[in-house]
């Protein structure tokens, strides 16, 4: 499914930008660092309460995480 790739793209690409190990981001959302790399790979199909801890911590709404980022 497209979703979870843009997903999991816009995860990886704020993680990096936070300069977030997947073992930060996990540990401080509180999940298993191998679900996030699921997650991130987009294999994975996280439930609203995890993309909302994931979020958080990112220090972005939820909704960006699922928003498809468009070329100019």
């Amino acid at each position: 499914m497209r979703l979870k790739r843009v997903v999991g793209q816009n995860i990886r690409r704020l993680r990096k930008a936070k300069a977030l190990t997947q073992e930060q981001l996990a540990a401080d959302s509180g999940i298993d660092m191998r679900y996030l790399g699921s997650i991130e790979r987009g294999q994975a199909n996280p439930t609203l309460l995890v993309l909302d801890a994931i979020a958080t911590v990112l220090g972005v709404h939820a909704q960006v995480l699922l928003s498809e980022m468009r070329s100019k």
